[in-house]
């Protein structure tokens, strides 16, 4: 069985079979003092930190594969400080001390997770190198300048503009330099972080579907789970259960991984371990530096799938990834000879209003956290962090967030949300061609701005 796993994407198909291995599916009915749907990077996170909360707690994790399966397991390896909405957008939406305290948290999270993965020895070849976004045109410069001065504004964030002569992507002007990302193996992440979370006592149910989620317990296919408190921690997988099927829209990036470079191309790359990489374009692209000397390369480009399906199918798209292809060698044209080894997908999460959140109800006992639009590898460990306290009853800074009980209105209906979905991405496809026509600053972009989290 762990073979087929190791076909989900090039982080899994490096890892050794034992890694890969399914645990037992849940057997009967059980009790808990905490139920975790969903054993990604969010639900691994809130057990691991309810663990460190209270000790005593009973928790039991189900999910309908194995751990990591998802995009928890399948991203591009970013453990940055981004959040799906940028620092003026909190502002005007939950005020200044608001937005900054979220920032803080974000650069925050970034150590966090290097210093629980050495205390865990949760091997994930974490190693925190900065994001170097370039700027390849007049306008692309203009942006990265713009994102740098608005840094300074806030005083929070710590970014730098980096001149032509200490970047090498080909026809790049500049860059801005973010010191707040390390690069990591997601897969070593999520697989590691679920036996450190076994090891401490949790029961994680592989293999084991949920069918419905209410107050007191879930229902899955192998028996019942009873428990005071129940997490829903499935992220673009949320679509596929009734109750949050509009609540979340799975959105499909995709990835490609060459063959490991010879140090003569990465000299010429410029791009040191550690270091991931993007530039301005509206149709996001996102890279790093593998441990083994690879480039792991995505972007967005996948259209979205009528009635927020989600299918095996779905992952490989060969017009995305001849996309991917050609983006990577107009980076780097040293590439245009490197063999393509590995190509996958798979579905985000995204809310409305691009504006990710954790909710817990006492009442209820209902816990969750999600809509994370690909910037989800560092902000599930805050998550995970924030349920556990709330979880706990434990009022902290952390509990006090501007995403905590932060409500978005749900996707509409078929088929207006399929039409908007997919013309959202095509917007993003001609503002860069709108760009490169004009020389200057996308009119349409300017329009999707407040729609994306701008």
């Amino acid at each position: 069985m762990s073979s087929a796993y190791r076909a989900v994407s090039f982080w899994h198909d490096s890892l050794d079979d034992d890694a890969l291995t399914p645990r037992a599916p849940l057997v009967g009915d059980t009790d808990a003092d905490v139920a975790i749907v969903g054993a990604g990077l969010t639900g691994l996170w809130t057990a691991w930190y309810l663990q460190e909360r209270d000790p005593s707690l009973r928790v039991v994790i189900v999910e309908r594969e194995i751990a990591g399966f998802g995009a928890s397991g399948r991203n591009g390896g970013w453990c940055s400080a981004l959040f799906p909405r940028s620092t003026a957008s909190l502002e005007r939406t939950h005020g200044r001390e608001a937005a900054l305290a979220m920032r803080r948290a974000m650069i925050d999270t970034v150590d966090e997770v290097g210093e629980v993965t050495e205390r865990a020895e949760i091997d994930c070849d974490f190693r925190r190198g900065g994001t170097v976004a370039f700027a390849r045109s007049a306008v692309q410069l203009e942006a990265a300048r713009a994102e740098v001065d608005e840094a300074r504004a806030y005083g929070v964030d710590e970014l730098e503009l980096w001149d032509s002569s200490r970047v090498r992507a080909a026809g790049a002007l500049a860059a801005a330099f973010d010191p707040a990302c390390a690069r990591l193996h997601p897969a070593k992440l999520s697989r590691g972080l679920a036996r450190a979370v076994e090891g401490r006592g949790a029961l994680i149910a592989e293999q084991t579907a949920a069918l419905e989620i209410a107050p007191g317990r879930v229902t899955t296919a192998h028996g019942t789970v009873r428990a005071e408190r129940v997490v829903q921690a499935t992220e673009g997988y949320g679509a596929t259960l009734s109750a949050t099927h509009r609540r979340i829209l799975p959105l499909y990036s995709l990835m490609v991984a060459t063959e490991p470079l010879d140090a003569s191309v990465w000299e010429q790359i410029g791009l040191a371990h550690g270091q991931t990489f993007t530039d301005y374009r509206h149709l996001l692209i996102y890279g790093q530096r593998t441990a083994d000397d690879r480039i792991a390369f995505g972007g967005r480009g996948a259209r979205y799938h009528f009635g927020s399906t989600i299918r095996p199918e779905y992952d490989r798209v060969p017009r995305v990834f001849e996309h991917l292809r050609r983006a990577l060698v107009e980076l780097f044209p040293v590439l245009h000879d490197t063999r393509i080894t590995h190509r996958w997908g798979g579905p985000l999460g995204v809310p409305r209003d691009w504006h990710a959140r954790v909710a817990f109800s006492p009442s209820t006992g209902l816990a969750s956290a999600g809509g994370y639009v690909g910037d989800g590898l560092s902000t599930t460990n805050l998550a995970g962090r924030t349920l556990a306290d709330l979880l706990t009853g434990n009022e902290s800074a952390l509990t006090r967030l501007p995403w905590v009980g932060h409500a978005a209105r749900d996707w509409e209906p078929e088929p207006w949300r399929f039409l908007g979905a997919n013309a959202g991405l095509v917007a993003m496809q001609a503002a860069d061609a709108e760009e490169r026509l004009t020389g200057r600053p996308s009119l349409i972009a300017r329009a999707m701005g407040p729609l994306v989290g701008h």
